[in-house]
């Protein structure tokens, strides 16, 4: 009989695997995969919670959020025009101090930027706010602007991540950082945390594994040989709906590590995510949009200001500039 299984995900948000159906990541990776890290690639197992790992005594966990404010056109003085976006995007991190049971806001940045290839454009004046220019290389089309946000929103959080931790380096820490490490892996002690599962990396017979995976467990450690590679692992977070990739995440760490460090990091991690993990009555992503990191996107999204308010100033300062 075949089995069904309700995604806990609010549909709004898609799904948490990107499968067409429902059984895993929906296309291939081209990346070249090393599965011989932690064990001979025959020997793949479920790998339970190390006893001799110990979650660190703090933990931060930065994310950003960001918004499109209005759409906007230029006229350029040779009769040509240029798509342009004005967005706001901010950046945050939480620090939990995992002795003491408290968890705070560490640290967070609001920023603005108008998106457009135009040549003639310059900062805009909305109010008491101000839309810095970010030139975008290329023709700039409409649709390509808000993948542009992407970068000044990652390097706020490259800023925001390091002036939290003051440079510490004792090793009692670790940094979660809500997607992919990228071009944040130079950071210290991090783990990129990534909820949403897109991409088959591993052959069939590995990837069988992680269906079998109970709350708490991880599959061993492989290499991802990609522009952006590096150390990664799947996790299952507690509280998922049974379903075949319910509450599974995967884990990457910096490829500048050794193996022993990268697979002492999916050991920390095996016991500090599942201690985040959110409930489906708290959050309608759950369980992998862990619990800090909800609250802090609801800080900031409220850091952002009334998009109605700054739409209304960005019409005002724009009918005034012609």
């Amino acid at each position: 009989m075949t089995r069904m299984y309700v995604d806990a995900w609010d549909p709004s948000y898609g799904s948490s695997f990107e499968g067409g159906e429902g059984d895993g990541p929906g296309s291939s990776s081209s990346a070249q995969v090393d599965l011989d890290v932690e064990v001979p690639a025959a020997e793949w197992a479920p790998i339970d919670a190390s006893a001799t790992a110990r979650a660190p005594d703090v933990v931060f966990l930065v994310d950003g959020v960001r918004r499109n404010d209005a759409g906007l056109w230029t006229a350029e003085d040779d009769g040509t025009s240029y798509a342009g976006l004005a967005a706001s995007y901010a950046a945050g991190v939480v620090r939990c101090d995992l002795a003491n049971g408290i968890a705070e806001l560490a640290g967070a940045r609001v920023a603005r930027g108008l998106f457009t290839a135009s040549p003639t454009a310059t900062d805009v004046q909305a109010g008491s706010v101000r839309y810095e220019v970010h030139r975008i290389s290329g023709t700039g089309e409409a649709s390509k602007l808000p993948a542009a946000v992407q970068g000044p929103l990652t390097a706020l959080e490259i800023e925001i991540s390091a002036a939290a931790r003051d440079g510490g380096s004792d090793g009692a820490d670790l940094l979660i950082v809500d997607g992919p490490l990228r071009n944040r892996r130079q950071l210290p002690r991090t783990i990129g945390y990534v909820k949403t599962q897109q991409k088959h990396y591993l052959p069939a017979a590995q990837e069988a594994i992680v269906p079998r995976l109970r709350p708490g467990q991880r599959t061993p450690v492989f290499h991802l040989g990609t522009v952006w590679g590096g150390w990664s692992w799947y996790l299952r977070l507690p509280g998922s709906s049974g379903a075949p990739w319910s509450g599974i995440v995967r884990v990457e760490c910096s490829p500048d590590l050794s193996p022993d460090q990268a697979i002492e990091l999916a050991d920390v991690s095996g016991v500090t995510l599942p201690r985040f993990a959110s409930s489906a009555y708290k959050d309608p992503r759950a369980p992998q949009n862990l619990v800090p990191i909800a609250g802090l996107e609801r800080r900031l999204r409220g850091m952002l200001g009334d998009s109605r308010v700054l739409h209304r100033a960005l019409a005002l300062a724009t009918s005034r500039s012609r």
